[in-house]
């Protein structure tokens, strides 16, 4: 069966930098997941900077992400893969976002977003 992640849950709102909860990946079979990032509203001269980051231990996240998804400023829906069958040291997974705004000081930025990721399954075997 494969895996389905909500690294943040749909809907929710967020108005200062941060990351979600780490998720233990070591039971998916491919390491492979396909992103939606969904937006269901914001406010104008905002932007935010979704990513995912790795970890072996669920404690030390490095440097880098796995994987950073387009800068958005607006609702709607973006896609990308995180394929981490290279990085095997990976066991967990987490969402981190950096918010902006600019212009007016007031008010906060906001966003109201959620990630999921649903594990990509593995090809069939080819009969010759």
């Amino acid at each position: 069966m494969a895996m389905g992640i909500d690294l943040i849950p749909q809907g929710t709102l967020v108005q200062e930098n941060g990351h979600a909860e780490a998720v233990d990946i070591r039971s998916s079979a491919t390491r492979t997941f396909y992103c939606l990032m969904q937006i269901s509203e914001q406010i104008e001269q905002e932007s935010v900077d979704v990513s995912i980051w790795g970890s072996a231990d669920g404690e030390n996240w490095g440097t880098h992400p796995v994987l950073k998804l387009p800068q958005q400023f607006y609702k709607g829906e973006t896609r990308a893969v995180l394929d981490l069958t290279l990085v095997p040291e990976v066991n967990f997974i987490r969402a981190a976002w950096d918010l902006n705004r600019w212009g007016r000081v007031a008010p906060l930025p906001m966003f109201v977003l959620g990630v999921h990721l649903q594990e990509v399954p593995a090809m069939p075997a080819r009969v010759p």
